[in-house]
């Protein structure tokens, strides 16, 4: 995953300072050569770099350590402070207050600009409950509209092309008509890139912004480019006057450095990151939860939304009523997997919880993935009675579920183990005091009044 290794010695950087009891130039000068290391190793702009250490050493050096909090601590939040700073402040999303909303895609070739088109028309049409229209206006590279056709079929949003012997200047032209007549209140441009940029690709571009008068004007950029990023950014939004950028392929395994300067150089907002090859896998840029997850402080809100996205609520529901009725079984227990395999790879979900990040170490989503696919084939292996009450499996039942799916006894055991597991933590769960944190019994009252009491009669023996 991006950021990972940039995580991990920023993480490892701030511990050192961990322990002291002040704020000084020495115990602050070892700490921020590590994290300029750490910036510079992670591909992050060198101007970026030399800013941003400037920024943290003046608000750390010789502060005085606030109530509670550690150096480490204080550190820790002055550093975030400024990743978000350096990221954006806050949230930019699509501009949707003109009819129809114009979005052009540009970018160099192979930074997934067409798949990327597909995406945010995905997104679009779901979140904002909008009627998006692709136009395939890339009449250069071989398979490019038949890719966005494809897409479009697969997300059921029309796509408007000429083929490839009709200028993108007309194509763009009598697309801005169909969506008119059609009442598609967002057009997609997906314009042509090249491996590099160059006067008639910029030429192209201009005379189509002229054309279609783009409300939203998003460059499309590789995580894995590295610092050329920031060149390849600086060229498209001095001659496009670019409204924001996209980063993709940030689930592969990139150095990150890129998003840390983009934003930076250009002054223009990170919009959306792509996250997978999956066609929901793109997601509005959140600088804070970036920040977050860089300094492993994990990403609840994101956990949240994906679930309520993807997580199928009655099923959920129906699973807790079987349980809080004692009639959980082992169908219910596969079910759940299976939603919280729809979150995505088990080391991104780990990496969303707070305090997660590291404290299991060499989770690898290949194995998980296998053991899923286990788990699976010994369930299904079961008979209705077996599935629903495994508290009937014996020895002689058990060699035969084995050998039905191809599996060891143990096998077997280590999923009815998992199972027993996994059932007593949901028991917890449905039992916990959401308000508390406390498993519901008899009323702790004490628990919250007797402090109180302690602390006023300490008082009154003082004034006497």
């Amino acid at each position: 995953m991006a950021f990972e290794s940039l995580s991990e010695r920023l993480q490892s950087s701030i511990k050192k300072i961990r322990g002291q009891s002040s704020l000084t130039e020495e115990n602050m000068d070892e700490m921020l050569r590590e994290i300029r290391l750490a910036l510079l190793e992670a591909d992050v702009n060198f101007k970026v770099v030399k800013s941003f250490i400037q920024n943290v050493k003046e608000k750390a050096l010789g502060q005085d350590v606030m109530g509670s909090l550690t150096p480490g601590q204080m550190v820790v939040k002055i550093v975030h402070d400024e990743l978000v700073a350096l990221l954006g402040t806050e949230v930019s999303e699509i501009n949707f207050t003109k009819k129809p909303t114009v979005i052009m895609m540009v970018g160099l070739q192979g930074a997934g600009k067409t798949t990327t088109g597909g995406k945010i028309a995905n997104l679009i049409r779901k979140k904002y409950k909008k009627s998006p229209l692709l136009v395939a206006a890339d009449i250069y590279r071989p398979a490019a509209i038949d890719q966005l056709e494809t897409l479009g079929r697969s997300l059921d949003v029309p796509v408007f092309s000429k083929g490839t012997d009709v200028k993108p200047e007309q194509i763009v032209s009598e697309a801005m008509e169909y969506a008119k007549e059609n009442n598609h209140d967002v057009i997609l441009i997906d314009t042509a890139g090249r491996l590099h940029i160059d006067e008639l690709l910029m030429d192209e571009l201009l005379h189509i912004k002229q054309i279609a008068h783009p409300d939203e004007i998003l460059l499309v950029v590789d995580a894995l480019t590295g610092q050329d990023i920031v060149n390849v950014a600086s060229s498209f939004n001095e001659k496009l006057s670019i409204t924001g950028a996209v980063l993709t392929k940030l689930d592969g395994d990139a150095r990150g450095g890129g998003a840390l300067s983009i934003r930076h150089i250009t002054q223009v907002p990170i919009k959306f990151i792509g996250t997978g090859e999956k066609l929901d896998a793109l997601d509005l840029f959140y600088p804070e939860r970036m920040a977050d997850r860089i300094l492993g402080m994990g990403d609840v809100m994101s956990l949240i939304e994906k679930a309520q996205d993807v997580i199928d609520e009655k099923s959920a529901k129906k699973s807790l009523d079987r349980l809080t009725s004692g009639q959980f079984g082992l169908d219910d227990m596969l079910d759940q997997l299976k939603q919280v395999q729809k979150l995505g790879p088990i080391s991104g979900i780990l990496k969303m919880i707070p305090g997660m990040n590291g404290a299991i170490p060499n989770v690898n989503d290949e194995d998980a993935k296998k053991e899923m696919v286990k788990t699976e084939a010994i369930i299904n292996s079961m008979t209705k009675e077996e599935r629903r009450d495994p508290s009937v499996l014996n020895a002689r039942r058990k060699l035969r579920i084995a050998s039905g799916c191809g599996m060891q006894v143990a096998d077997i055991n280590r999923l009815l183990k998992k199972f027993e597991q996994s059932k007593a933590m949901m028991e917890n769960m449905t039992r916990m005091n959401p308000m508390t944190g406390m498993m519901s019994g008899k009323p702790k009252k004490s628990a919250v009044v007797q402090p109180n009491r302690k602390k006023e009669r300490h008082k009154k023996k003082k004034k006497r």
